[in-house]
This record gives C-alpha cells, sequence and structure tokens, in this order.
C-alpha cells in the first residue's frame, strides 16, 4: 500500500508504535500523551523512551513473531532513527501503516544512494566518489583532486565512520580506518554556515515548514542551532523548496529534516544537501519551547491523520546540546532564569553521548 495512503484519523485514545527508545522516542512519547494518544515503543535496548511510554517491548528487530504481535496491540507506526532494519519496517508494512515509508529509510541508510537519488532530483550535493576498495579509494581521492572526507555508505553518525583526506594522503591507510567497509569520498566545501530544513509533511501532502535553524557542529555532533538564521530570505526559500521535493518525492509522512551547507552569496550553487534524517531532528529540539506545536506534536499530528498544526514561532531560540559531563551541570543549569532544560533520563554521562539540551529563548524581532 502506499505510505501516503488516505485513511481515518486516529482517534485520541488510539496507540501509535515507535521503533527506537532514545530521547526522540521519548519526546514523541510525550508529544503523542499531549493529544491524548498512546505509545508503544518497541526496540532491542531499553533507553530512556521505555520510561514515559504507555507499553513497551523489548525484542529483537528480527524477531518476526515479536513483530507482529506488537503491530496487533498499535495502530500505526513511526520510527526514531534512521537504522532501522529495512526488513523489519518491510514486515510491519504489511500489517499496517509505517509513517514515514520504508522508501524514506532504504534512501537514508545508505549515502551512495541518498547522493544518487539528490541528483535525480536535479539536486545539489558534493562532488563524490564511490568507494569499495583500497585502489577505487586512491583513484578516488586523485580525481576528487582537493580536500575530501571518506564516508561510510551505512551506519555513520554523529561523526563516526569518517576519514579526512587531502591530496597525497594515504588513501589505502583511511579505507582501513572505516574498517575496508564501502564508502563515499566527497569533497570537503569551505561553506559560510550549516542550516536544516524542517519540514512536516501530511498524508494527503500539506505542507508546513519551521524556520531553518543555522547550526554548529564540534567533534562531528551538533552543538547548537539558532534561530533565526540570519540568512538570506531567498535562500531560505530556496531551502524549503529543495526540502518540499524531497518530501513529495518520498511520499513521505511526517518530520523530515535536510541538512544543508550554505556555500555564500557569491557562491554559483549557494545550497548544498548534505544528507537527509526521516525523523525529527536535534536541529529541531527548540520548537519545543518556541513554538505551539514542536517537532514533536507535528510528526505525531501527521502520523496519526490529523491536521498539521502551526510552525510559527513566538520567540528566537538557541538550543545547546548537552554532551557527556555536561549535563552535570543540571543545578545549575535549572537555577538560570528563563532557560528551558530538557534532560533525558540517561543513567551514565559518556563521552559524545547526549545527555540533554537547553533552549534559551529571545525576544522576536520584528521581520525575525
Amino acid at each position: 500500500m502506499p505510505d501516503g495512503t488516505r485513511r481515518a484519523p486516529l482517534p485520541p485514545g488510539a496507540t501509535i508504535g515507535v521503533l527506537g527508545s532514545g530521547q526522540l522516542g521519548r519526546m514523541l512519547a510525550l508529544a503523542a500523551a499531549r493529544l491524548g494518544l498512546k505509545t508503544h515503543v518497541y526496540c532491542e535496548d531499553s533507553g530512556p523512551a521505555f520510561d514515559v511510554a504507555s507499553r513497551t517491548t523489548k525484542a529483537p528487530f528480527d524477531d518476526r513473531a515479536a513483530l507482529s504481535a506488537f503491530a496487533g496491540q498499535v495502530d500505526t507506526v513511526t520510527y526514531e532513527f534512521e537504522n532501522v532494519p529495512l526488513d523489519t519496517a518491510g514486515h510491519l508494512a504489511t500489517l499496517l501503516p509505517v509513517r514515514p515509508g520504508t522508501k524514506a529509510l532504504e534512501v537514508a541508510q545508505d549515502r551512495l544512494a541518498e547522493k544518487m537519488f539528490m541528483t535525480g532530483l536535479g539536486i545539489a550535493v558534493a562532488p563524490f566518489r564511490a568507494v569499495d576498495s583500497a585502489r577505487a579509494a586512491h583513484t578516488a581521492l586523485s580525481e576528487i583532486g582537493v580536500a575530501a572526507i571518506l564516508k561510510t555508505r551505512r551506519f555513520g553518525y554523529d561523526g563516526k565512520g569518517q576519514v579526512s583526506l587531502a591530496p597525497g594522503d594515504d588513501a589505502a591507510r583511511a579505507w582501513a580506518e572505516i574498517g575496508q567497509r564501502p564508502a563515499v569520498l566527497e569533497q570537503r566545501l569551505s561553506f559560510a554556515a550549516e542550516l536544516s530544513v524542517l519540514v512536516v509533511r501530511a498524508a494527503d501532502g500539506a505542507l508546513a515548514f519551521y524556520d531553518c535553524p543555522s547550526n554548529v557542529h564540534k567533534h562531528g555532533i551538533l552543538h547548537r542551532s539558532i534561530v533565526p538564521s540570519g540568512l538570506p530570505s531567498q535562500d531560505l526559500a530556496r531551502a524549503r523548496a529543495i526540502g518540499a521535493a524531497i518530501a513529495h518525492a518520498l511520499d513521505y509522512v511526517g518530520v523530515l529534516a535536510v541538512e544543508m551547507f550554505y556555500l555564500g552569496p557569491e557562491a554559483s550553487t549557494r545550497l548544498i544537501v548534505n544528507e537527509i534524517a526521516p525523523r525529527v531532528h536535534n536541529s529541531g529540539h527548540w520548537t519545543i519551547d518556541a513554538c505551539g506545536v514542536s517537532q514533536f506534536e507535528n510528526h505525531i499530528r501527521a502520523v496519526a491523520g490529523w491536521p498539521l498544526g502551526s510552525t510559527e514561532r513566538h520567540s528566537g531560540a538557541e538550543m545547546t546540546n548537552l554532551i557527556g559531563a555536561a549535563a552535570n551541570d543540571w543545578w545549575a543549569l535549572a537555577s538560570e532564569p528563563g532557560l528551558c532544560l530538557h534532560l533525558y533520563g540517561k543513567r551514565v554521562a559518556r563521552d559524545g553521548r547526549k545527555m540533554g539540551h537547553i533552549t534559551r529563548l529571545l525576544p522576536r524581532a520584528a521581520g525575525g
């Protein structure tokens, strides 16, 4: 069945299945509860979403019997991370609606497929080459001819599975560093800013957009997102148009994040798509506090077949991730007037682990 098929909206009291038990699943469950909807979280590990869901199932993603039993207890299914096994989503899709659909997973899980998908839509990406051997890595580096990044095609996130290279570097060593796995070598771009498009698409094709935040990464992990971004309005309009084209091509239902590089006003191509995330996104956490309807609530609305809520923000916002030990300052953060503190309930603060986030709100200036 098509992922975007119109169905009767789920009434309050219905149950949405969520694949994955991380902090995104936790915030989806909280948003669903606000609307009188229940959530049933299914995951191999009992993460922070288990603490707030209406029901939970801890079972492997390849356990067909457990998946079928789960499907019998929910009305529709969504997911909170893009590495849900395709077989898992595909099996569930034969039993009930899965939103977003499996096509979004298939594209987002493979960097080469993702880049080919973008180029097929006429959307600009960084120059790239497919790499499947040490020799191919060497050839690709010589063809790119400038600084580049070797990335595994699958399972890389938050800077993992990546090695930076410059002309003359040992490409075979870089290939070994990423575990000799299928990869993509892409040109390292010089950009003026990073931004993300946060688009929500309903099952009937209706679209809504949150303001595009400007993003700052540290060590490959999102550090801060800021709205308004300060980028030119015509470039932000183009960014939204790109997000819309991708969402429509995927017959997408829910919140989709499209991460981009802004190369500056003098560049011949100002916007380059880096990657997509078929889920609610870290760069949209500010919407919880700065908008009447957050990205999490709008994702639940779309998945449940409800009308989309307003994406208008009432304030400027600066969201900062609390990584590792930064969350240990919770007392001082909770004492700061006007600061919005969100902790995910994770029990161990490891380096590089997202433990929570904070949002500082600013008055919305005229036109800003």
